[in-house]
């Protein structure tokens, strides 16, 4: 009877860490699950794919400035600003920025829910989402920035405003005197 009590506290010790141990769904996201996760969702790609279709817009937004400031700017100013911007995104550090984001999803997720996002992302519908989100962003970036203009100029004006307003509220201050030595 010893020897089975004994025996049974002998595993009941050795098995109480792996119990306390997290199951393998419940652990921390490793490094490699989260690169293997953003290698399956195409990341490296799917970045590229979203730089070429934000390019556009910026483009547009260049001609709209030449519009505007056509009698101030020099003739190449829209080729200028277009090779300024063409050259910023395709240097763009990509390989590094997706290091640099590994460990914000290893931070918020979980072995558990890497291999469910692999598992989406593996089905017909996760490579539409794949497939379709860069159309997406473009088409979205193109219909906000609209609304961004405007609400930044809405901001402006309503910066200036109000340091006007302060300005004629707040009386001229005295610039302090040096302190008296003796």
């Amino acid at each position: 009877m010893k020897r089975v009590l004994a025996l049974a506290c002998f595993c009941l010790v050795f098995a109480v860490p792996g119990w306390a141990q997290q199951s393998g769904s419940d652990a921390p996201a490793t490094k490699e699950d989260v690169e293997a996760y953003l290698q399956a969702v195409h990341s490296h790609e799917m970045m590229l794919n979203m730089m070429d279709a934000m390019i556009k817009p910026m483009h547009q937004m260049s001609h709209q400035e030449y519009l505007k400031n056509q009698d101030k700017l020099p003739p190449d100013f829209e080729e200028h600003m277009n090779k300024i911007v063409d050259d910023m995104m395709k240097n763009m550090p990509l390989d590094e920025m997706m290091q640099a984001m590994v460990p914000s999803y290893q931070k918020h997720f979980t072995k558990g829910d890497i291999d469910a996002m692999l598992a989406f992302y593996s089905s017909p519908t996760g490579q539409k989402v794949l497939r379709e989100l860069p159309a997406i962003m473009s088409e979205s970036m193109q219909n906000i920035m609209p609304i961004m203009s405007k609400y930044m100029e809405t901001v402006k004006e309503r910066m200036q405003q109000e340091v006007a307003r302060l300005l004629q509220q707040t009386p001229a201050q005295p610039a302090p005197s040096a302190p008296v030595r003796n």
